[in-house]
């Protein structure tokens, strides 16, 4: 990959990096950051990566450091006594994208990012499957339950309106 290659990266795909970064963790300081450490990595990496998959390896790469974040992050929290549904147990919503929203948040974690990458990034199977290192009968079975749980989660537009 060159330069003009790398920073045509940049400009494409930058925003839809950080976009699927912030709905998976919520905070736009830490996306920010895994959005720069996804392209530090690939500049690092720029002369093995093939610039017609520098946006899946952008992908993968923000993926894996959102999952390394998680972990770590979790191992902050153990013994804090914080209760998540004590916290978000009243919520007036406004319209169905905050209910979505919350939705989506409520996901397992991999469930969340397959139908993030599928629903709002529009991958395909196959490359979510590249991207998280799952098959592709994986993958369609976690947005599968996603889907499931957001349609229970949200009941039918009736209810919503």
């Amino acid at each position: 990959m060159t330069i003009n290659e790398y920073n045509r990266c940049v400009d494409d795909f930058s925003d839809a990096v950080y976009r699927f970064l912030l709905k998976n963790c919520r905070n736009n300081e830490v996306a920010r950051d895994l959005v720069q450490d996804s392209f530090l990595k690939l500049w690092v990496k720029r002369k093995q990566v093939d610039f017609a998959k520098s946006k899946s390896y952008l992908f993968t790469t923000a993926y894996h450091g959102l999952i390394d974040h998680v972990r770590k992050f979790e191992r902050q929290e153990t013994g804090q006594g914080f209760d998540a549904d004590a916290a978000t147990t009243d919520h007036g919503y406004s319209d169905l994208k905050e209910i979505l929203d919350f939705a989506v948040e409520k996901l397992p974690a991999i469930q969340r990012s397959v139908v993030l990458l599928r629903d709002y990034e529009g991958y395909s199977y196959k490359e979510i499957g590249e991207i998280t290192e799952l098959t592709e009968a994986q993958v369609k079975v976690y947005i599968y339950r996603a889907r499931v749980f957001l349609k229970k989660f949200i009941g039918s537009p009736e209810m919503v309106i």
